[in-house]
């Protein structure tokens, strides 16, 4: 089905006045505005965020009360305890307060919740075997603040709990010695998008503070800050929360940090990855290459080696640790394939995947830490919410199942409908968990894809395609596209820019390329100006493009390319359409 262009409007007027107060091309201005961008100095600061942009910890609610009983529990020699989570904002999170108190030389550990075994967050059993090997105070990173009962049987143990978190609360908060949470009720913190991982950072600087005496933290702290706000980076890519604000602030710098101020561990990861050899690191290589392989190893259990990882000072082991998490990648990779060929098959036993409401599928041999990402994946083909279970094999414990949705459906919701068919649930709008019997499965999703198509009207699976701005080929200077590149980094809530251009013409016709053809390259003609496209997986369009001789509309994103020290506009094309 053909994409539904969805191309923004803009006040001309309010694009000059941008362009000419700010001193930036108009296209750039137009970018700016569509982005609720419209203040002179606001533009500036965007386009070269500074690092003391980020806010000091103790605007942070429960930061400096969390950061002052920390500090106390390393000076009294208490051991602490850590808790984790199994996923890369969580392995980040835990890796940057582990390497700060180890700085500080407490007694200190971490433990992280097995992703299949024990779940997500506090558990009474690992809370039970915390207390029981010694440590006074268990602080927990990115979870817990949901965790009511657990965090009342950890009082009861007599254990000192902080709870430093930035996921939705339940209806009352734990019952803990601190809690840190940019969304915390009666707190006046202006930006709630902070990952699991920022939060972290901000309690290590925090305590920090407190070792250094003062606001300014030591040369040896500083220089610990600087590669903590690398791994606050990739927590921050890696869990997708809006790249605006300090958390655009955190990946710009860690960006660079991560290039220039690597830990051991990272730069055993960068030369794993071939990143190395960039002279920059971009949001991608974040959210493709060093994200997915933390959390391939989450997935198949093995969260707490790719932690040692991020924490390691032995150069030998991080490197043998980094080569092991790709063979992790690889296996997640090919578990990946062959479930997503089983899920398709699947999908057609039950009709058109392409027209129903919602999927539902079960399976004995699927893993259950790599349903979510195939989930995902179908639910974006289809365009419709997508419930994969993995069932346990011995038919005795309940169905572990990972949803994902499309815009317009609430998960949450949806399963909240369902709750009388589930063990239990969890999540939010857009990604959910769930357990379920087997037997339950059939009505579950007879009730689910009922709530599907009455809740999703039957535009739904048409596409959308947001489109920035119009703008011409001889628009795109280098200079011009350099200043769109500044707009970076890229991700959720700071998409990458999305252009288009009428009165196109195909000059020559377009090649495949790529050792698999997958992709197609081609050469743009528009008034004169011509300039080079890449259409990355369009290699299909090549036989439809190449019968057309008139004009065409053309969405696409510039790049600046630098190849064998050639530097050049050119574009990523999105899609086009016969004018």
């Amino acid at each position: 089905m053909p994409k539904r262009w969805r191309i923004a409007n803009y006040d001309a007027d309010c694009v000059a006045a941008l362009q000419q107060s700010a001193g930036i091309p108009a296209v750039v201005a137009q970018l700016l505005l569509s982005r609720g961008i419209s203040d002179p100095d606001v533009a500036r600061q965007f386009l070269d965020p500074k690092l003391n942009g980020l806010r000091d910890p103790a605007l942070l609610p429960g930061a400096t009360q969390a950061a002052e009983i920390i500090y106390a529990a390393i000076q009294s020699g208490d051991k602490i305890t850590i808790y984790g989570d199994y996923d890369a904002d969580g392995m980040t999170a835990t890796a940057i307060l582990f390497r700060c108190l180890k700085l500080l030389h407490a007694d200190v550990d971490y433990y992280v919740p097995h992703r299949i075994d024990e779940g997500y967050s506090l558990n009474v059993e690992a809370l039970d075997k915390i207390a029981s090997q010694g440590s006074k105070l268990v602080i927990t990173v990115d979870c817990g603040v949901a965790s009511v009962a657990e965090a009342q049987h950890a009082r009861d143990l007599g254990l000192t709990l902080i709870i430093t978190d930035h996921h939705q609360m339940a209806d009352q908060l734990p019952p803990a010695a601190a809690i840190v949470h940019p969304g915390l009720p009666g707190g006046d913190y202006p930006f709630a998008g902070l990952c699991g991982a920022a939060v972290a950072f901000k309690v290590a600087w925090a305590v920090c503070q407190f070792a250094s005496e003062g606001q300014k933290v030591t040369d040896r702290l500083r220089s610990f800050l600087l590669q903590a706000v690398g791994l606050a980076a990739i927590g921050t890519v890696a869990d997708v929360v809006p790249l605006v604000d300090e958390n655009r602030i955190l990946v710009r710098y860690g960006l660079g940090c991560l290039k220039s101020e690597p830990n051991i561990g990272i730069a055993a990861l960068l030369r794993s990855t071939k990143l190395h050899g960039k002279s920059h690191l971009a949001g991608d290589d974040l959210g493709y290459s060093i994200g997915p392989r933390l959390n391939a190893a989450g997935r198949l259990g093995q969260a707490e080696l790719a932690i040692e990882l991020l924490t390691t000072e032995s150069p030998q082991r991080a490197d043998t640790i980094a080569q092991y998490m790709e063979e992790l990648n690889l296996q997640r990779q090919t578990l990946e394939r062959s479930m997503a060929r089983a899920a398709a098959k699947q999908a057609r036993t039950h009709g058109d995947p392409d027209q129903a409401p919602a999927l539902v599928l079960a399976d004995h041999d699927w893993h259950a830490g790599v349903i979510g990402i195939v989930a995902g994946r179908l639910a974006e083909k289809h365009s419709c919410p997508v419930v994969m279970i993995a069932n346990d094999p011995l038919g005795v414990k309940p169905g572990i199942g990972s949803a994902r949705s499309v815009p317009g459906f609430n998960l949450h919701e949806a399963l909240a409908e369902c709750g009388h068919l589930l063990e239990s649930h969890g999540g939010h709008a857009a990604a959910a968990g769930l357990r379920i019997a087997p037997d339950n499965i059939a009505a579950f999703r007879k009730a689910f894809c009922q709530i599907a198509a009455e809740q999703l009207n039957e535009g739904h699976k048409q596409e959308d395609l947001l489109v920035d701005a119009e703008a011409s080929l001889q628009m795109l200077t280098r200079h011009t596209v350099e200043q769109i590149e500044s707009l970076a980094p890229f991700g959720q809530g700071n998409s990458a820019p999305m252009l288009c251009a009428t009165e196109v013409r195909l000059s020559g016709a377009p090649k495949r390329i790529g050792s698999t053809g997958r992709h197609l390259s081609m050469m743009f003609d528009q008034y004169g100006i011509k300039m080079r496209a890449v259409a990355f997986g369009g290699g299909d369009w090549e036989s439809e493009l190449a019968g057309i001789e008139g004009p065409m509309s053309i969405a696409f994103r510039p790049v600046i390319n630098n190849f064998r020290g050639r530097t050049s506009v050119e574009i990523h094309l999105a899609d086009w359409r016969v004018e």
